[in-house]
């Protein structure tokens, strides 16, 4: 599943509009990284978005 461990992100869905106005659905996906954290203690491989990243939300291994 493509969600954000620590921001709760995830796929959005929208329409893709043509230069004619036609709308046909799209999905947008978030991009995540899989990078090691350290949790209670142990260090883990987690997927975590890159806003999480440079934000400082994630405790690296």
């Amino acid at each position: 599943m493509a969600k954000c461990r620590y921001t709760g992100k995830s796929v959005m869905f929208g329409n893709k509009v043509s230069h004619s106005n036609r709308k046909t659905k799209r999905m947008q996906k978030v991009n995540l990284k899989r990078v090691r954290v350290i949790e209670n203690g142990t260090a883990k491989k987690v997927w975590a978005s890159t806003a999480a990243l440079k934000s400082g939300l994630v405790k690296r291994a």
